[in-house]
């Protein structure tokens, strides 16, 4: 790699990192030398060969360059407060001096890693290699303060303190390997692939009980066929409904509802107060009708709309009554709010079957044309 395109690492105000990324540099570039052991510099009053003299000449060359790549890497600040600058060594020590700390800070600093690395453990809702990170990130930097912590030492760790569903892998691991040669790379490829078995339990178990407590009821509107709605609880909204395999209760054709039929006989809700008489079934009179039907059996006469749970029934036509009282006069109220005048009551006789006999029905007898209330 040329010199114009080489990065040099910053000094971040965390030395034992720079450090180690920095000798690594300068190692890689082959000029460690100049730092350690450094430039000897002949004694005064010996003579130097012309060699000598020569090689003396390029160390001190390549130990400006040491020392470029070491005032790359700090600020101005941080510039200021070396004092001395003459070789890449004495940069390097006085960085050492100023910002690695004495003993006392490192020890205090190893104690606090030692007790973060003991009660470390893995979160239930965490992934192996963001584990194995934050353990490796604690030991690197016990190691940067002086700590010998081995990779068995690790592992060990590591398997210690798993989540609970890892228990019966760590069991397996035990007896099958052996702890003391197994090596941390190792022990994290074999734990990725039992959680992606994991994931993949998982996944399938959701999406059996999805296919349980799946139900067509939840969809709007009436109709057969399978919807890919699927929800549950209040307040998680709809998911997108493919109508392709609904089939409409009302004309029997894919693509909708039985709501939204454009086949279907519209019917007209309204409130009504229940003092008042409300017409609640009639008879199909002759062209002017209360309700309207769409086919009509001429062999079959006159078509009644029958509703056991109806209050009133009404009839236009007179000749229908075997007897009635004309005497009786009310109003009654339609679904689209208008009124007619009822003119009398009485019975009609209905043949429901001609192998059954007749049966009577009180009706009363409505206006044949229908007043605005």
């Amino acid at each position: 790699m040329s010199d114009d395109k080489l990065k040099v690492p910053m000094f971040d105000g965390h030395y034992e990192h720079w450090s180690e990324m920095m000798e690594n540099l300068l190692r890689a570039k082959q000029v460690w030398n100049l730092i350690d052991p450094g430039i000897r510099e002949p004694t005064v009053g010996i003579a130097q060969s012309e060699a000598e003299n020569k090689k003396l000449e390029e160390l001190r060359m390549k130990d400006l360059q040491v020392k470029h790549y070491l005032y790359q890497a700090i600020d101005r600040v941080t510039f200021e407060q070396i004092l001395d600058r003459k070789t890449s060594k004495t940069v390097w020590e006085s960085m050492q001096k100023r910002f690695a700390g004495n003993e006392r800070v490192k020890r205090s600093m190893l104690q606090k890693l030692r007790r973060d690395f003991e009660v470390l453990e893995m979160k239930t809702s965490e992934t192996v290699p963001e584990y194995f990170g934050r353990v490796l990130t604690k030991s690197n930097h016990m190691r940067s303060n002086g700590e010998t912590i081995t990779d068995v030492k690790i592992v060990e760790k590591i398997l210690k303190t798993l989540s609970e569903k890892y228990m019966y892998v760590v069991v397996s691991i035990e007896e099958s390997k052996d702890i003391d040669n197994m090596s941390i790379e190792e022990l994290q490829s074999t734990l990725i692939v039992h959680e992606q078995k994991f994931k993949k339990s998982e996944k399938e178990e959701e999406q059996a009980l999805k296919i349980e407590t799946g139900d067509s009821s939840h969809t709007r509107g009436r109709g057969r066929g399978r919807t890919n709605y699927r929800g549950r609880g209040r307040g998680r909204g709809r998911n997108m409904i493919n109508k392709e395999t609904i089939e409409c209760y009302n004309c029997y054709r894919l693509g909708h509802y039985s709501y939204e039929c454009p086949n279907a006989i519209e019917a007209n809700y309204v409130g009504f107060d229940e003092s008042e008489e409300i017409m609640l079934m009639a008879d199909e009179g002759e062209e002017d009708y209360v309700f309207e039907v769409q086919e009509k059996d001429e062999s079959k006469g006159l078509l009644w709309f029958l509703d056991s749970g109806c209050s009133n029934h009404m009839c236009v036509n007179k000749e229908k009554f075997v007897d009635l009282d004309q005497s009786f006069t009310n109003t009654v109220k339609l679904g689209n709010n208008t009124r007619i005048n009822v003119e009398g009551k009485g019975n009609i006789k209905l043949v429901l079957n001609m192998e059954q006999p007749m049966c009577s029905k009180t009706c009363t007898l409505y206006q044949n044309s229908k007043t605005t209330s």
